[in-house]
Parts: structure tokens; C-alpha cells; sequence
């Protein structure tokens, strides 16, 4: 790899985990988007999808907290309302554009109720055209259910962490950072000790096929799900576990050379996905790289409720948007305190 563009992937990804700042994940198909219209009342069309996603990186002051933004195809392609295309309006609010590019979780042959990200096939062109669009980093996720002792099967396990690898490989071949996002989800009644021994192997074998792949880690972004109780659990982990759950799992498997890890908030409610990171952050320790946030729902669902569909909310859904995006970049300063939560008037 070229040496000026091994140093442009390593400045994109420090830009992406800069003190203070986290990545708003904005990525939602057009399925999802739908559905999360529908609950609220919206009409689903192009249009309100463009309205919505203007509201949010237009809101005030979002870039002194978030650096960077995560579109999906649609949204890449549109202009703003005000006539500026969706990267070029990011890229002047210091924001880092940047775009989903899996094709999304498949049935994994042979493995009855377990998955694999797929969207291998054809990523090196549309990498290409991504990046004359204005991308400058993309993200692909890969989901890891527990279920019982013997699920996720190693071959689960490795099938994800390969498409993970190949897809980074590509990424950096493009001049593009791979967010690398190993979710190991929260559906379930597992308990936390569980999911730190799910976790901790999933991740240990992304990084090794990233080596043999020959993945630039300086030049990643990692997007794990935190070390949490099952949803369905029947007695929760307590902040202080998570935290420490989290961090030692990070410690044993991240290489000191990735320069941040932007967590995903993976089904927590708002302010129990900032707590968590404010409570990793605030811990004390040195760590060899960022932690921060990519969340999506987490900094969406308030302004998207408040929006409503309706333009007469606008300014006070841009406040909600702008309001968790601060709280969160407290959080990853170790700043955050729930007393700070109360929106101003």
C-alpha cells in the first residue's frame, strides 16, 4: 500500500475517534426506516426519509460531537435541502462521511438459526463509486447470536470474521477505513459471563483473519457491542460489571495499534448506552485507544418521535438530536452525569 494513502487511512480513522466525538449511525435500510416510521405514524416515501436525515445533519452544533456519520446508499446519492449532497454538507460540518456497504445477514449454510453477512460480490466497485461520492470510510456488520451453550458454532464465528477481514482488505484498498462491527447480540437470556465468553472469542478470531488478510489496523475502526447481559435475562448486570466486563474483554483482544473503538448501543435504552460508555471512560485507566460511540437508535429515537413527520417540529427534534449527541460525547470523555440529562427549554 502506498504510503500516502496508509497515512490518509490511519489520519480518517483518528478523525473518526477524536477526543470527545462519535460516529452517528444514520444507515438504516429502507425496510427499517420504514418500519420505524410506520410506529410512529409516518408516511414512508424517499422524500420523508431525505427530510428526516436532513433534520439530523443540519441540527446545531452536531459536529462539535459527532465526527463522524454512517449513510445508506439512498442517502449518499441525495442532496440536502438546501441543495448540498449529503457527504459535502457532512464534510464542511467537520463531520466524516461514510457508508454501509453489507448486503445484510443471511442464513448460513449447514447451520440451522445461525448467520453470515454477505455483500462480498461486486464491494470493490461499489467501494470505487463510494468513494467518488464522498465516502471516506464504510461499515459492515456482522451479527453473532447466543443461544445455549453450543450457538454461535466456530464456523459461524469464522464465516463472519472472514467477510469481516476481506471486506476491510477491500476498504483499504479503496482508500477507505473498515468499521469492523462484530455484534454479539443482546436478544436472549444469557447471562453476562456468556456473553464476555462469546464476545471475547468472536472478536480474537476478527483480528486474526485481519492480520491474514493483511488489514492496516492503525487504519480501522473497531464497533463492537458492549460485554452486557441477555435481554431476556432474568438478573441484569449492574454498570459497574459492564463496564469492567467490557474493558477486560477489549484488553485481551484488541491490539494496541487500533486507534478507537466505537461501541454500538445494540438494543439499550438511551441513556443506559451513554451510562455504560461514560462508566468504561470514567474508569481512570490509561487505554490504548479511544472508546467512544457509534450509536443509531440511541441518538435517533427521541428526534425521530418528536419529529413526527411533521416540519413544524424540526427545530425541536434538532435540539433532542443535538442535546444526546452532547450527552454521548460527554460520555466519551468520562464527563457524562445523568444530572446533565434534563434537555434545556
Amino acid at each position: 500500500m502506498p504510503k500516502m494513502q496508509t497515512e490518509t487511512l490511519r489520519q480518517t480513522a483518528r478523525d473518526m475517534v477524536a477526543p470527545g466525538r462519535g460516529i452517528l449511525a444514520m444507515d438504516e435500510s429502507r425496510p427499517t426506516c420504514a418500519a420505524r416510521f410506520k410506529k410512529l405514524g409516518i408516511a414512508d416515501s424517499e422524500e420523508k426519509r431525505r427530510e428526516y436525515r436532513d433534520l439530523l445533519v443540519t441540527a446545531p452544533g452536531l459536529g462539535e460531537f459527532v465526527s463522524g456519520a454512517i449513510l445508506f446508499d439512498e442517502t449518499i446519492r441525495q442532496q440536502t435541502l438546501a441543495g448540498d449532497s449529503f457527504p459535502a454538507h457532512l464534510a464542511k460540518a467537520g463531520i466524516v462521511p461514510g457508508i454501509k456497504v453489507d448486503t445484510g445477514a443471511k442464513p448460513l449454510a449447514g447451520f440451522d438459526g445461525e448467520k453470515v453477512t454477505e455483500g462480498l460480490d461486486g464491494l470493490r466497485e461499489r467501494l470505487a463509486e463510494y468513494r467518488e461520492l464522498g465516502a471516506r470510510f464504510a461499515k459492515w456488520r456482522a451479527v453473532i447470536a447466543i443461544a445455549g451453550a453450543d450457538k454461535p458454532s466456530r464456523a459461524c464465528l469464522m464465516a463472519n470474521a472472514h467477510a469481516l477481514a476481506r471486506y476491510a482488505a477491500l476498504c483499504q484498498e479503496a482508500a477507505l477505513v473498515p468499521i469492523v462491527e462484530p455484534e454479539v447480540l443482546m436478544d436472549g437470556g444469557h447471562d453476562i459471563a456468556r456473553c464476555f465468553e462469546v464476545t471475547r472469542a468472536a472478536q480474537q478470531m476478527v483480528f486474526e483473519q485481519l492480520r491474514e488478510q493483511n488489514v492496516l489496523l492503525e487504519g480501522i475502526v473497531l464497533k463492537p457491542s458492549m460485554v452486557v447481559s441477555g435481554a431476556d435475562c432474568a438478573t441484569r448486570a449492574p454498570l459497574a460489571e459492564v463496564a469492567e466486563q467490557t474493558v477486560r474483554c477489549l484488553k485481551m483482544t484488541v491490539p494496541h495499534e487500533v486507534p478507537g473503538i466505537a461501541f454500538l448501543s445494540g438494543g439499550q435504552s438511551d441513556e443506559e448506552a451513554t451510562a455504560h460508555l461514560n462508566a468504561m471512560n470514567a474508569r481512570g485507566r490509561n487505554l490504548p485507544w479511544a472508546l467512544t460511540f457509534s450509536y443509531g437508535r440511541a441518538l435517533q429515537q427521541a428526534a425521530m418521535a418528536t419529529w413526527g413527520g411533521d416540519a413544524a417540529n424540526r427545530e425541536a427534534a434538532q435540539k433532542i438530536a443535538a442535546h444526546r449527541a452532547r450527552m454521548n460525547g460527554l460520555a466519551a470523555s468520562g464527563a457524562w452525569s445523568a444530572d446533565m440529562e434534563k434537555l434545556a427549554a
